[in-house]
């Protein structure tokens, strides 16, 4: 299974997630991991009729190697850490403290400049559907579920495209249940799934949420 860009899987998503989805439950919320989770979750929310916002995730990287992520942070939960990538890179996460908060202060930034100043959507008592446009180690994800559940929904769902197996049984303890439409054994990149896998820009992202 591949996908053309974003849009054809966020469609294909919210197929998958209406199917599923109980005829008279509590009223649903759409949160984006941006960038990339964006435009799958925009259809997505259009899909179900719920309301779109972000929930912005930073990932933390090697102090010297920032591309190879160890960890990831979102909203004001503690930082979640691969423990297996912090033993391999000789790395506590002590080390990473100062890292772990310049991480916080660009996610709230983004959070600001996306949301265009208006306040974090109530979760309490929602179904919450956390959508990203694929899952490789799964941590960027576990983290923005971790920060989801301490707002109290009712339901949380982590709705994905594609996924590897591993990302997947790694992020299925954070959620009450999990939608992939395609969990290939031979994953490589998130990228590699789809024909179209331009990166988005913040304009992009603010014209989706209707903030731009």
């Amino acid at each position: 299974m591949r996908f053309q860009d974003r849009t054809e899987a966020g469609r294909a998503l919210a197929r998958r997630l209406r199917d599923g989805r109980p005829g008279a439950g509590p009223a649903a919320v759409v949160l984006a991991l941006p960038r990339g989770g964006v435009p799958v979750a925009y259809e997505v929310a259009r899909g179900l009729g719920a309301p779109l916002d972000v929930l912005p995730v930073r990932k933390i990287g090697h102090p010297r190697h920032p591309e190879y992520g160890l960890g990831a942070v979102a909203g004001d939960t503690p930082p979640l850490y691969d423990p297996d990538a912090l033993a391999a890179a000789g790395l506590t996460a002590g080390d990473l403290a100062a890292t772990a908060e310049r991480e916080r202060a660009e996610l709230r930034r983004r959070a600001e400049v996306y949301r265009g100043g208006r306040p974090a959507p109530a979760l309490a008592g929602r179904w919450t559907v956390v959508v990203d446009d694929g899952l490789a180690t799964g941590v960027t994800a576990r983290a923005a579920l971790r920060a989801a559940r301490a707002a109290g929904p009712s339901r949380l769902t982590l709705a994905v495209p594609v996924a590897s197996p591993g990302g997947l049984r790694a992020v299925r303890s954070e959620a009450d249940d999990v939608t992939c439409l395609h969990a290939p054994a031979a994953f490589g990149a998130v990228g590699v799934w789809y024909d179209d896998f331009e990166q988005l820009t913040d304009d992009d992202v603010l014209e989706l949420l209707g903030t731009g």
